[in-house]
């Protein structure tokens, strides 16, 4: 574990999603002795991934800094359980845009969701800056409109709240061939719909992420993109 945070920091992530989740673990002891195992070596904010409220609320307890909890949803069960322990622990929060019904095809449904997570994270007192919205990446070869629909929502997020966004960028790819070259084309088109902080492995995705920003004027004189290449070699 330790080896794969330093090969992912070395690569360029800016935080590490810690999840521990496997059939068997016991993630209220393991995630909080994993996030001390990383905190004991690296100085790097952290994602902390499960469905369990009181592993989340666990690791925090050790954690020390900023963390970002990995996550919450729309469905009324989840803000309760999850937003009073980001408020507690001054944690941001990712808000995954489906709810009790499940997962809406309908962009301007996620984005509803969007809006009620945020409107509920700020009345319990959590800064908006500190809700990130997931729109939600699904496998495209199931649903041939699945990334259509979450290039969509990344806009709606995008342009009517103003919120950070994430997503986990190789879903779409799932149980394809050529899943790198896929991955790099959604993510450059996500990018430019409004993505800011994808969660991937930064080993196979940060060249497609700096060659987005050069295109889209964001890198002055190229360099970020001539400093990622120039590490490489």
């Amino acid at each position: 574990m330790l080896e794969l945070a330093e090969s992912q920091i070395r690569a360029g992530a800016d935080v590490l999603d810690v999840n521990v989740g496997f059939p068997g673990v016991d993630d209220i002891i393991l995630l909080p002795e994993t996030v001390l195992a990383i905190r004991g070596s690296f100085d790097v904010p952290l994602c902390l991934d499960s469905p369990n409220p009181k592993a989340i609320e666990a690791a925090l307890k050790v954690a020390g800094g900023k963390c970002l909890i990995n996550s919450v949803n729309g469905e009324e069960k989840s803000l309760i359980a999850l937003l009073c322990i980001a408020k507690e622990y001054e944690a941001a929060i990712i808000g995954l845009t489906m709810d009790g019904d499940g997962i809406t095809h309908d962009p301007e449904k996620r984005l509803a969701i969007a809006e009620k997570i945020l409107s509920r994270a700020v009345k319990e007192g959590i800064k908006e800056e500190d809700v990130i919205i997931d729109p939600l990446a699904m496998a495209v070869s199931t649903d041939s409109k699945a990334c259509i629909v979450t290039l969509e929502t990344i806009r709606l997020v995008h342009q009517k709240l103003g919120l950070n966004i994430t997503m986990g960028a190789s879903n779409i790819s799932f149980g394809l061939p050529g899943r790198e070259d896929l991955n790099s084309s959604f993510i450059s088109l996500a990018i430019a719909n409004g993505l800011t902080c994808p969660i991937a492995n930064p080993e196979k995705i940060t060249a497609a992420v700096r060659a987005t920003d050069l295109a889209l004027g964001r890198d002055d004189f190229a360099v970020r993109f001539v400093e990622y290449f120039q590490s490489k070699i």
